[in-house]
C-alpha cells in the first residue's frame, strides 16, 4: 500500500524535526482538563437560562436529546481520535482520511472556533464579579484572556491538577443548586413529558428538537481530548475513554440541576435569573459565593481552552501550513515546560485583542463552525474502515456506519436552521481561504503535510 501523501512521518520528513510534545498525562488528567473545557457551571448559568426562555419545561428534554446526539458524535470523536492521535484534532483526522483540501477547511473550522469562543467566554466574567467588583467586560476578559495564556505555557501535568482545583470549585456551585432545586420543587416530574411554557403553552416535539442548536452547545467540550492525543500515555487507548467519560461526567452534572430547576418554584421559567433564585432560596451571601464559583469556571474554561487551542496551531506549523519561518516559529517546543510556547502566544494574545470586539459580532458565525465541524467528522469516520485504515491499536465503535449516518442527519438539520447571515459569514470565510489553498498550499507538495507520530 503506498504511503498516503498527506502525510509525514516525524523521523522521516529529511530535515530536523521539531522537538515533540512530552507524553505526561493518562485519562484522568485528560478528563480533567478537557471536562474543564465543558464548564458544566458556566453552561448551566450562562447557556441554560436563554433555553428556558424558549422551551420552558421542554429544556431537560432538549439537552437530554442533545446529550444522545452527542453520544454518537463521541464515537467517531473516538474513532478517529485513535486512528489519528494528533494535536491537529479535527483537521488531522479529515486529512487522513480524506484529503488535503478538506483537512484545511476543516482547520479553518476550527481556527474560526478556536479565536472566537475563548473571549466570549472570558469576557462574561465580569457579570459574575460583580457582586464583589464592577469591571468593565472587554477589560476584564482581556486580564483573564492573559492570565490563562501565562498559564498556558506551563507543564501540562501542572495544568491539569490546577483545573482539577477549579473544577472542584465549580461542581460544588453546580450542587448547591441542584439541592437547593429539590428542596424547592413545587412541580410535578410529569412536566419533563409534557413540556410547555409557564404552563400556558405547549411546546411541541418540533420547538424542542429546534432547540438542539443551542443544547448541543451546553454540552459540547468533549470533543477537545482529542487535541492533547500527542500528550497523553498510550493515546490507543486514553483518548476513547477521556471523551466518553467527559461526556458522561458533563451530562450528568448539567442535566441533574436543570432538571431540579424544571421542579422548582421558579416563577416564570421564561424569566429564570438561576443567581438570583440561589439569593432567594438561600440568602444573598450564598448567592455570592455562587457568583463567584462561576466566575472560577471561567477563568478555568479559559485556561483549558488556551492550552488545548495552541496545540492546535503548534500542529499547523508543525505540518507546514505557512511559509518557513511562520512555521518554524509556531512548532517551538520549550525545553523547560515541554508546551508550544510561540503558539500559545499567538493564540492567547490575539483573543485578548478580540474581547474588545463585540460579543454580537464574535458569536455570530460560532454555532455554524461548531456545527459543521462536528458534520465533517461524522462524514470522514465513514470513511475510516479502508483498508489503509485498519490498524491494530484503533478503538472501534460499535454500530457503524448507522450511528455516524444517523449523526451526519441530525447535524444537517441543525446547520440548515442557523440563520442566513451566520451561514453567508462563515461561507465567506471559507471562500478566502479557498483561495489560500488555490494559490499557496495546492500545488506545494512540501506543505500542509500532516503530521502524525508512531506513523
Amino acid at each position: 500500500m503506498p504511503p498516503n501523501p498527506a502525510l509525514a512521518d516525524t523521523t522521516t520528513t529529511g530535515t530536523s524535526a521539531p522537538r515533540e510534545l512530552t507524553r505526561s498525562i493518562g485519562v484522568t488528567g485528560g478528563t480533567l482538563l478537557t471536562l474543564s473545557c465543558v464548564t458544566p457551571a458556566s453552561s448551566l448559568f450562562v447557556l441554560v437560562p436563554p433555553l428556558f426562555a424558549d422551551l420552558g419545561t421542554g429544556t431537560a428534554p432538549a439537552i437530554a436529546l442533545a446529550v444522545l446526539l452527542c453520544v454518537g458524535i463521541a464515537f467517531c470523536y473516538s474513532e478517529l481520535g485513535t486512528l489519528v492521535p494528533s494535536a491537529g484534532g479535527e483537521y488531522a483526522m479529515v486529512t487522513t482520511v480524506l484529503n488535503r483540501f478538506a483537512g484545511w477547511i476543516t482547520f479553518v473550522l476550527s481556527f474560526i472556533v478556536i479565536l472566537v469562543v475563548p473571549p466570549i467566554i472570558a469576557i462574561g466574567v465580569a457579570d459574575y464579579l460583580a457582586p464583589v467588583v464592577h469591571l468593565d467586560p472587554s477589560l476584564a476578559g482581556a486580564a483573564v484572556m492573559l492570565a490563562s495564556t501565562v498559564m498556558g505555557l506551563a507543564n501540562l501535568r501542572s495544568n491539569a491538577w490546577l483545573t482539577g482545583v477549579f473544577l472542584a470549585i465549580e461542581l460544588i456551585a453546580v450542587v448547591v443548586v441542584s439541592v437547593l432545586g429539590f428542596a424547592h420543587a413545587d412541580r410535578s416530574p410529569a412536566v419533563l413529558l409534557r413540556p410547555s411554557l409557564d404552563g400556558v403553552s405547549g411546546v411541541g416535539l418540533v420547538t424542542v428538537i429546534a432547540g438542539l442548536a443551542v443544547a448541543l452547545f451546553v454540552v459540547q467540550g468533549f470533543s477537545t481530548a482529542v487535541y492533547l492525543a500527542e500528550e497523553m500515555r498510550e493515546p490507543h487507548r486514553t483518548v476513547s475513554r477521556t471523551v466518553l467519560w467527559t461526556l458522561g461526567i458533563s451530562a450528568l452534572v448539567i442535566l441533574v440541576p436543570v432538571v431540579a430547576i424544571t421542579l422548582a418554584d421558579t416563577g416564570s421559567l421564561g424569566e429564570v435569573d438561576l443567581t438570583a433564585l440561589v439569593v432567594s432560596w438561600s440568602g444573598s451571601t450564598l448567592g455570592t459565593i455562587i457568583s463567584l464559583c462561576i466566575a472560577a469556571a471561567i477563568v478555568n474554561a479559559v485556561i483549558v481552552m488556551v492550552i488545548q487551542n495552541s496545540r492546535v496551531l503548534y500542529a499547523s506549523g508543525r505540518d507546514r501550513a505557512w511559509p518557513d519561518p511562520v512555521n518554524r516559529a509556531l512548532s517551538v517546543v520549550s525545553s523547560r515546560f515541554g508546551s508550544p510556547w510561540v503558539a500559545t502566544l499567538v493564540v492567547g494574545l490575539s483573543e485578548a485583542v478580540l474581547c474588545f470586539v463585540p460579543v454580537e459580532t464574535l458569536s455570530g458565525v460560532t454555532g455554524v463552525a461548531v456545527v459543521a465541524l462536528y458534520l465533517a467528522i461524522g462524514i470522514t469516520v465513514l470513511g475510516a474502515r479502508r483498508a489503509a485504515h485498519r490498524g491494530p491499536h484503533v478503538w472501534r465503535m460499535p454500530g457503524w456506519p448507522v450511528i455516524p449516518a444517523v449523526v451526519v442527519l441530525a447535524l444537517g438539520y441543525v446547520l440548515v436552521e442557523q440563520t442566513a447571515l451566520d451561514l453567508g459569514i462563515t461561507t465567506a470565510v471559507l471562500v478566502v481561504s479557498g483561495g489560500y489553498w488555490f494559490f499557496y498550499l495546492r500545488r506545494r507538495t512540501d506543505r500542509w503535510l500532516v503530521t502524525v507520530p508512531g506513523h
